[in-house]
């Protein structure tokens, strides 16, 4: 299953709280790249491992001029404390009203061990410094992600 959002739309501009309970909204960071990325749960297995990943290459991102922001449906406390945790370098936005979840079209039936329940589905979305998405990664392996989107953003800048 891939989002009904496309390469080359405008992103929906969301503003949900972060780590700090500070609001954040997308449109903060226009003039800059952004890795946007959605994951079911802090604390679990791969989701630690995304989250712990995108922070040790955080300085190699913002060399080419991007944030990344992670989001879940978990709670500010939540993040504070996956954050403290895990030593965690990016914005985790907190989307318990599923408003961003929803929006990109990333919150959808899922199947596991033969049940089905609506969840979070793990997607990155690379959106350019003008609000537009330039690249999508549907249903995310965590293995080997964090160096596929360094590269793709690499790859976008010198189009």
């Amino acid at each position: 299953m891939t989002s009904s959002i496309k390469e080359g739309d405008g992103v929906p501009n969301v503003c949900l709280p972060n780590q700090e309970s500070k609001k954040t909204c997308l449109t903060d960071f226009l003039g800059k790249w952004v890795v946007f990325y959605f994951y079911p749960k802090d604390n679990t297995g791969g989701c630690t491992k995304e989250a712990v990943s995108f922070s040790e290459k955080k300085d190699d991102f913002e060399r080419e001029n991007a944030a990344i922001i992670g989001v879940s449906k978990d709670s500010v406390a939540s993040h504070q404390k996956f954050t403290e945790k895990r030593e965690l370098k990016i914005i985790l936005l907190s989307d318990e009203e599923l408003t961003a979840n929803i929006a990109f079209d990333v919150w959808r039936l899922k199947k596991f061990m033969g049940k089905e329940n609506m969840g979070t589905v793990r997607t990155t979305f690379l959106i350019n410094p003008d609000g537009k998405i330039a690249k999508i990664w549907n249903n995310v392996k965590v293995d080997g992600h964090v160096e596929a989107v360094l590269e793709e953003l690499r790859k976008q800048k010198t189009k």
